[in-house]
């Protein structure tokens, strides 16, 4: 097949990797293509190497990586969707499978005109490992694999034929969702990297700097996970009022790390390996530490994460006061700029809003 990477990042690399080894024509465009080694390495934690892409085509142009292409990876940030789709438009034809890597921020919603054009459109409702470039365009870090993956297509009647291809990228099963929005509502980084920031930087405001910083995820804190687990119940809330959608694999975070209380999910978090060692996001100015609201942690995670979850509560109708104080506070430092909103695509109330998710 022939397949487009779009973004050569931590997870682009990773995929562009995994779709060369199986033999696919495999296109990486990135804005530095010239950087792009003939062979690109994935490494374990231990450093040695696992596997190694052989012939990815990098370019820069939209044209050459998407046209006739039969599967295209999206692998950038939330805010970057609504450009990315516009670019990618013209050289799209039907039948083409749209994968969002990961499948939250709101990314769905741009591409609703190429669902109109015939294509498919896919979301990974988790990536299938932590990734971390060690060399751009050469080596990329690559750990704790998932055992399973999931995703939702939209039409929903294509799920399965997208996890068959996604399972065989992979070497990992993967599985249907019974619908998007359970992508979409997945408590993964709209809420653990922004209660996490919250909790940092709550008392940061203009011209305070910090002596130092805690890592972002080996150093977290009792009070974090207190904050996380108000964030994920009302996520649950969400999830048991829109009762006409199957949410049953929007698993609470209790859940997902197998944690009952907050100690033990601050336990847990700091113990993982692909987490270790993962900085807070900050700019270093004459020794005193910043937040960094360039970080796609702030950028996508508050204003295209934590505010969709916020604006679908206004559907539904459920209170969420802890998701909406720590969005609030974000935008009292960051300032509301860009940021995702449902009726830009024409989702303006409850029905369609529906109409749109049960496609």
């Amino acid at each position: 097949m022939r397949i487009a990477i779009i973004g050569g990042g931590n997870i682009g690399t990773q995929f562009a990797v995994h779709c060369v080894v199986k033999g696919h024509k495999t296109y990486l465009l990135t804005s530095k293509p010239q950087l792009i080694s003939n062979k690109i390495q994935i490494l374990d934690e231990t450093g040695k190497c696992t596997l190694t892409g052989d012939g990815i085509i990098a370019t820069n142009s939209y044209e050459d990586a998407c046209s006739n292409a039969d599967v295209i990876f999206v692998t950038h940030p939330a805010p970057f969707m609504d450009r990315v789709a516009e670019l990618m438009f013209p050289y799209i034809r039907q039948g083409t499978m749209i994968g969002l890597i990961p499948g939250t921020g709101g990314g769905e919603c741009p591409f609703k005109r190429f669902v109109d054009k015939g294509c498919v459109i896919f979301g990974l409702q988790r990536v299938p490992s932590v990734s971390c470039l060690v060399e751009y365009g050469k080596k990329v870090r690559c750990v704790g694999y998932r055992d399973c993956l999931y995703l939702s297509a939209i039409p929903r009647i294509n799920s399965d034929s997208c996890c068959a291809f996604v399972s065989d990228i992979f070497d990992i099963p993967c599985y249907p969702l019974p619908n998007y929005l359970n992508v979409t509502l997945t408590p993964s980084n709209p809420i653990l990297h922004t209660t996490r920031l919250y909790s940092i930087f709550r008392e940061y405001h203009d011209g305070t700097g910090y002596d130092s910083l805690p890592l972002f995820y080996q150093e977290w804190t009792d009070g974090t996970s207190e904050l996380l687990f108000e964030c994920d119940e009302e996520i649950q809330k969400i999830c048991k009022t829109l009762s006409m959608f199957d949410l049953s694999y929007v698993k609470s975070l209790k859940v997902h790390y197998e944690s009952e209380t907050p100690g033990k999910l601050t336990e847990k978090i700091r113990s993982i390996k692909g987490f270790k060692g993962i900085a807070t996001p900050s700019v270093c100015i004459d020794n005193k530490f910043y937040p960094d609201l360039t970080s796609r942690y702030f950028t996508a995670d508050f204003a295209f994460g934590l505010e969709i979850i916020v604006q679908i509560a206004s559907f539904a109708g459920v209170d969420v006061p802890n998701c909406a104080k720590v969005l609030n506070w974000y935008y009292s430092i960051a300032g509301k700029k860009i940021c995702f909103s449902y009726s830009k695509w024409e989702i303006r109330n409850y029905k369609e809003f529906v109409d749109f998710y049960l496609r």
